[in-house]
Order: C-alpha cells, then structure tokens, then sequence
C-alpha cells in the first residue's frame, strides 16, 4: 500500500522507516477498527458527505488511528493541515498557527488544526482556543488518552464533538497482521497459537502490533517458526498499557470493585491480577478491599473486615510476589460473602442529620451532673442503668428531644445482619411496650 505521508521519499529511506508508519492508511476507507467511525455509516464520513466538518475531539487509547485519521480528513476535505503537540507547544507557537491560519482564510482556504495531548494544554491554553473556533480560522480536531470530561475545558468541550475510537478487536488487530505481510511481501514466522499471542501482547493497540511483528521478523532466522515461548523470548513481552494517575487505573479499579460487589469472584481476581501484572501498587489494592469490606459487605460478614487487614498485614510480612496471594485470597472472600450496604447507607444518612441538627443538646437524661448546679438543671434525672433493667434493655431515647427518634440503621435478612435484624426488631418491641418512644 502506497503512503499518503511521504510520497516522494525515496524507496531506500521508505524501507527504513517504522512499519507501522509505513503501513498508514491513504483513505478513511483503509483505517481498521474505527468503523462506527470511518465506516460507509459512520459518523466522520457523515459529516464528510455532508460538506460541513466541525471541530472535534478524538478520544481513545494509543495505537488506535487518532492522528492518521485527522490528517486524512484534510485531505478528503481539501483543508490545509496543521499539526501542534500540546507536550512541546507553548502560548507563543499556539498564535503562530492562528496567524497562519488567518492568513490562509483571507485567501479562501480553511485550516485543520491537529493538537495531540491536548489536554496537556491548561486551562488558559485551551481557552486560547475559542475563539478562532467561533470565527471559523480553524477547525480544531484534538486527540486526547484521557477522559475529555475531566481534563478539558466545558467551554471547550461545547465547541466540539466527542468522538471515542475504540480499542482494535482480534479481528482487526489480525487484519493489520496480514497488511503488514503482504507490504513485507513474506509470512511472520510464527504458528498460530503465537500468532494469537501476538495478538493479545498487542492489547488492542494496532501500532503496538505492527512494532511487535517487526521485532519478530528481525529476529528469525531463514526458515525459523517461533512458537509462544519463543515469541515471549524474542519480544521480551509488551508491557500492560495502564497508567496509575488515569483512566486505565480508575477503570479497573471499578471494575474489580463491581465485580466483588456483584459476587463474581472470577470476574474480581482476574481485574486484581491484571493490576497486580500491570505493577499496581498491592498495598493500594489492599486498602481498596478494606474499603470493599466495610461498604459491600460491612456486617453480613463481619469477617470480611478482619480477613482483608489480615491479608493487607501478610503481604507486609511476605513482600512480593508470595503477599499477592493473601490479597487474593481476601478478593475471593469479599465476592463470595453475603453482601450489605446497611452500615454505609446508614453512615451516610447519620452523617446528613448530623450537619442538620448538629447543635441539638442530647436529652438531659443521658447527661452526666458532676456539679451541683447541673443536678439542679435536671441532668441526669431518670436515668436507667440499662443492665439493672430486664434483659439489660430500658427502652429510653437518646436522641435530642427537638430532633426525635429516627433510624439509620436497617439491615436486611442476609448473613449475619440476619441476626442482628431480629435483635433490632426485639428492641424496638421492648421500647414500645416500656415507653421509650416519644
């Protein structure tokens, strides 16, 4: 496939460069992967067709065609194309593309302005940007790793329409493969089951995939077939893509927490182990189970709580990688548990009428009068000593008088709350009949 990026290159300095920049698409209809995008229905050639190209921002994970694809847009539109980085651009290279731009619309031309890592940009930065937005001098196509709703302006972001690429499937992730043959005119010398492993090292990045073919075919000798363990060894193994400080960290972590929630506790180990291979902190990941086992699980299973310090103080004691297996064998006991949020709902709900009614006097009764004066106020009056009374229970309130009684508290008929339910129901039967209710 010819190359829409360097087309007057001279052969011996194409065959040099990248294979993946050499295998670019030259049309939209080339690109693999996106097609709710680039597709004959999808939204880019949509608005192609339609002769009117808004300002947009391309948000997906790497190796997916965010930068190929901008620049095929100016070409299938006839704009000129302009490319910045938000990594090694400043305020001053931002009003030098604007001048261009300007001047180039003065003579009738409109400019494609493609900002990589824009939200790299701050927030000054990205304002910047409105204006020759709202005067037509650019349309401005961002690409972006990172969630727009968080690290982009609104006033930005209601000037231009989100378009998310998506991970490459198997399917395409193969197709790149046999591209990439055909452009090398010879087979990757892998068997099948390699050929899938390449595959899934790749992670659903189709660069990361032609990178990885290329390192395989300088390695192999004439008429070698790597199977998976020779791949492993030749390729040294990609790297997870996964970010600490980012979405892929916040993802999985929801994930891993839905998941015990849910009761899955296949689904659960296997997003902890994808953190745990991805180099996640284990001590960060411990802390998270305790936080599982006092909101998910809280007192259906009041072991739940002590299993999960346990496990947090074995990987202390064990270091890595034998600790791992305390933490997961915490996560299984957290899906498998029966589950309640009574404790975090009720926390909840107690904390709201705390800010509420949070300068309320306690109900003189409950009050201690170690002085004279407060005896003489009516502290302490009526007081009873709840073990002195039948089945150590006396029924009175303890709530402020103006605020009244009011329960937080309700757990539901499942593990040991079951227990602890019928207990309740006890008391408030007893508080009834002594009344302790006003």
């Amino acid at each position: 496939m010819s190359d829409l990026f360097a087309p007057n290159e001279p052969q011996e300095l194409q065959a040099r460069r990248p294979l993946a920049d050499r295998l670019r698409p030259q049309t939209l209809a080339d690109v693999t992967g996106q097609p709710h995008l680039t597709g004959e229905d999808g939204a880019l050639r949509r608005m192609i067709d339609s002769g009117s190209l808004g300002s947009m921002i391309f948000w997906g994970p790497p190796g997916t065609g965010k930068t190929t694809v901008a620049r095929l847009l100016s070409g299938e539109t006839g704009l000129a194309f302009e490319q910045i980085s938000a990594i090694f651009s400043g305020v001053s290279d931002l009003k030098k593309v604007f001048e261009m731009a300007r001047t180039r619309r003065m003579s009738g031309r409109q400019t494609l302005l493609f900002v990589d890592e824009i939200h790299r940009f701050n927030r000054a930065q990205q304002d910047s940007f409105l204006p020759v937005m709202e005067d037509g001098t650019i349309i401005l196509v961002g690409a972006t790793t990172e969630n727009p709703s968080f690290e982009l302006n609104a006033a930005l972001l209601s000037r231009a329409r989100v378009l998310t690429f998506r991970s490459h499937d198997e399917d395409s992730l193969r197709e790149l493969l046999a591209r990439a043959e055909t452009t090398e005119a010879k087979p990757l010398p892998l068997d099948e089951e390699a050929r899938t492993s390449l595959v899934r090292m790749a992670d659903g990045d189709g660069r990361a995939a032609l990178t990885l073919a290329e390192e395989v075919w300088r390695a192999a000798r004439k008429d070698e077939i790597f199977d998976v363990a020779g791949l492993q060894e030749v390729v040294q193994r990609r790297a997870p893509v996964y970010d600490k400080g980012q979405d892929g960290h916040y993802n999985l972590i929801s994930a891993l927490h839905k998941a015990v929630r849910g009761s899955d506790p296949d689904a659960a180990l296997y997003y902890l182990c994808r953190m745990f291979d991805a180099g996640e902190d284990p001590l960060y990941l411990g802390r998270r189970l305790v936080r599982m086992a006092v909101e998910d699980i809280g007192l259906a299973d009041p072991q739940a709580l002590v299993v999960c310090n346990a496990a947090k103080d074995a990987y202390d004691y064990l270091g890595s990688p034998e600790g791992e297996l305390a933490l997961a064998q915490a996560c299984v006991y957290l899906a498998t548990a029966p589950k309640s949020n009574a404790v975090y709902t009720a926390y909840k709900a107690a904390m709201r009428a705390a800010k509420q009614n949070g300068s309320l006097l306690p109900p003189k009764h409950i009050l201690n009068a170690p002085t004279k004066l407060m005896k003489g106020e009516g502290y302490g009056d009526g007081y009873r000593y709840d073990h002195d009374e039948p089945d150590a229970f006396s029924g009175q309130d303890y709530f402020p008088e103006k605020m009244g009684r009011q329960t937080f508290y309700d757990p539901p008929e499942r593990g040991f709350e079951r227990d602890i339910r019928k207990r309740l129901d006890w008391w408030e039967k007893l508080r009834k009949e002594r009344g302790g209710e006003r």
